[in-house]
């Protein structure tokens, strides 16, 4: 399992950079982007992403 990122509905609040607590997600052009090997499949973004943009899968 991995977050995986809805580019469609990713604003680049940066949210779920901060909620993070691998340090595995970074903003790359107002997306959010996941390091899939840094990634402990937590849930701790998508339980924080306003929009749901990130599932946990």
């Amino acid at each position: 399992m991995v977050a995986k990122i809805d580019a469609d509905s990713c604003t680049g609040c940066g949210t779920c950079v901060d909620e993070c607590p691998a340090g595995a997600i970074e903003l790359k052009d107002d997306l959010a982007v996941v390091d899939e090997d840094e990634c402990l499949d937590c849930g701790a973004c998508e339980d924080a992403c306003p929009n749901g943009a990130i599932k946990v899968e």
